[in-house]
């Protein structure tokens, strides 16, 4: 497959329909990706930076904005892209780094369709797409096909929590994949979680199509936390040193949690729910984690570590419908 371009040009930018990053001279591209178009006939197109190096090395792929309430996700591709300006690179680094374009503008998680039998969809459940299924499912197939899969040996995707709660710089990794893994070790996050994978989940079609892959959680959605986002970025760099993308060696690890299993305690009830632990406490089984209150400011539930870990999550919006996040451990 060759980069196919078109006759437009939107912002100074020239618009692509599909990418091979070996036929692009070295240097440094911008690009609109041609993605599909919307319910009234207008093409959606998704910005692509794309950084090759004068000498051979390594494809590596960001994303970002699968989920469109994930905005520091964003920020960190963005600020990787703007520190490789001008950088020495052997291989290519390509960046997408706003996948949920109707995500974004509605503030939401989900994919929006016009088609009145579709449902906002999560795009992280549908990878790699369909060409003859619904919208969210031609636009991942077009995605997964002319631009992701074709350019990358190892992918980053960049995520946040869900709104309404909050991660530490958290990454999933295949520990059944050594560069995965490896990958995972050179963000020096908070926490690693042993991730095998669920079908859908561009993490996991990346790895089962022989790309490694790992998904980083930079934080909470929608509100920005630089220190995450500058932490992401420096180990995104380590990844790149480490092969050799660019020169340097990378940053020390730094041990972190490396855990096996995740337990979610979750709202019994509806109400307004006060987290009694902050991030990362080790806690012991029974120990207090929230307590729940009602419209009338009534306690009405108290929840406990139905086993003991170390807290990856809890809620920061107090409202809490029946099942929702509560707190989540890390085994």
């Amino acid at each position: 497959m060759a980069t196919q371009f078109l006759d437009d040009v939107i912002q100074g930018h020239q618009v692509i329909q599909s990418l091979d990053v070996t036929d692009l001279p070295a240097g440094e591209h911008k690009f609109w990706f041609r993605v599909a178009t919307n319910a009234i006939s207008q093409w959606q197109h998704l910005p692509v930076s794309v950084f090759k190096g004068n000498k051979p090395g390594k494809k590596i792929m960001i994303t970002a904005g699968v989920h469109g309430d994930e905005y520091n996700g964003v920020l960190a591709a963005q600020q990787t892209a703007r520190e490789l300006i001008g950088a020495d690179l052997a291989g290519t680094v390509t960046i997408v780094p706003m996948i949920n374009l109707t995500g974004m503008l509605n503030h939401s998680r989900d994919f929006f369709s016009a088609d009145p039998d579709a449902s906002p969809a999560n795009l992280n459940r549908f990878f790699p797409g369909d060409a003859n299924g619904n919208e969210a499912n031609r636009f991942l197939h077009a995605l997964w096909n002319h631009l992701l899969k074709p350019n990358a040996e190892l992918a980053i995707d960049l995520h946040t929590q869900t709104s309404g709660t909050v991660y530490p710089l958290y990454v999933f990794a295949d520990f059944r994949i050594e560069q995965s893994l490896e990958m995972a070790r050179l963000i020096n996050p908070d926490a690693i979680l042993n991730d095998p994978g669920d079908a859908g989940v561009l993490e996991t079609v990346w790895n089962n199509s022989g790309i490694p892959s790992i998904t980083i959680e930079v934080g909470m959605g929608r509100y920005t936390e630089q220190e995450l986002i500058d932490r992401t970025v420096v180990g995104i760099f380590n990844v790149l040193k480490r092969h050799d993308v660019i020169s340097g060696q990378p940053n020390e690890l730094i041990p972190c949690i490396e855990g096996q299993d995740v337990v979610s305690i979750r709202a019994e009830l509806g109400g307004f729910v006060l987290p009694q632990v902050k991030m990362m406490d080790v806690v012991e089984q029974d120990q207090l984690l929230a307590i729940q209150y009602d419209s009338f400011g009534d306690e009405t539930q108290r929840y406990t570590a139905p086993t003991s870990g170390t807290v990856l999550s809890h809620n920061i919006e107090s409202i809490r419908a029946p099942g929702s996040l509560v707190v989540r451990l890390i085994k």
